[in-house]
């Protein structure tokens, strides 16, 4: 599919190497513009609809993060490119689809962008239709240890699981439950009873999503009202649950 980009770098040099990359590697991107500093990039984000924004981090007067908070809740994808490491888990945390590290490795651009065309096909397909998951959960049961012995719960009330250090919080159609295992194991337990790791800290009842936000890294809404963030590293593999 088509995605209309930008390309936010105040290296010229960069951002000729770049525009060949991808007229050459990656046709499928369209470019609607290219910025040297955050008050160009927020000139173009709000004067085009965006799918994509490559971005680098450090700018003059500004830097990549200071354009993003600028810019609020977003429905493009964002792939860092930068010369600098370090800035990984910022880029994580602001909901980064992808990162670059410069010199740019034409097989990571195309991987790339081949991840935001997967992501945002699926967003597209979703948009219109009716959210099914494709695997509906098995109806079962699993049991959680407990101190005079365990305790047995039907998986189907089970709406979601929160990571508490090394416990989880298991949380019902009715009430909650806090137990002595790690996120993992419940991962592990549930793996064929339609549950994704959306998040570090989160795995949801896929069955139990009502609605998929898109937004800085796309966020699901449960049957409970409850609205969960989904990391960009999870998004793709939870989109393939729906139809």
């Amino acid at each position: 599919m088509e995605l209309r980009a930008i390309i936010v770098e105040d290296e010229e040099t960069s951002r000729e190497i770049l525009k060949n990359y991808l007229a050459k590697y990656c046709p499928t991107v369209v470019l609607k513009g290219e910025a040297a500093n955050v008050d160009e990039a927020l000139v173009l984000i709000r004067n085009n609809e965006l799918d994509l924004v490559f971005l680098d981090v450090e700018m003059p007067y500004g830097n990549a993060f200071d354009l993003l908070d600028k810019v609020g809740d977003r429905q493009f994808e964002t792939v860092f490119v930068t010369a600098y490491n370090h800035y990984a888990i910022d880029a994580l945390n602001a909901h980064a689809s992808y990162y670059l590290l410069k010199p740019i490795s034409i097989d990571k651009l195309i991987e790339a962008v081949d991840y935001v065309s997967e992501i945002k096909e699926k967003e597209n397909s979703l948009q219109n239709s009716v959210l099914r998951p494709i695997h509906q959960p098995v109806a079962g049961k699993i049991t959680i240890p407990q101190q005079n012995g365990f305790e047995v719960l039907s998986i189907s009330d089970i709406l979601y699981c929160q990571a508490d250090d090394n416990y989880t919080q298991i949380f019902l159609k009715e009430g909650k439950k806090l137990v002595s295992k790690t996120l993992k194991y419940f991962e592990d337990a549930l793996a064929d009873n339609g549950f994704a790791r959306v998040h570090k800290s989160y795995l949801v009842n896929v069955s139990a999503v009502v609605e998929y936000r898109k937004g800085k890294g796309g966020s699901v809404v449960l049957s409970s009202g409850k609205q969960i963030m989904v990391s960009p590293a999870k998004k793709k593999a939870l989109l393939a649950y729906f139809s």
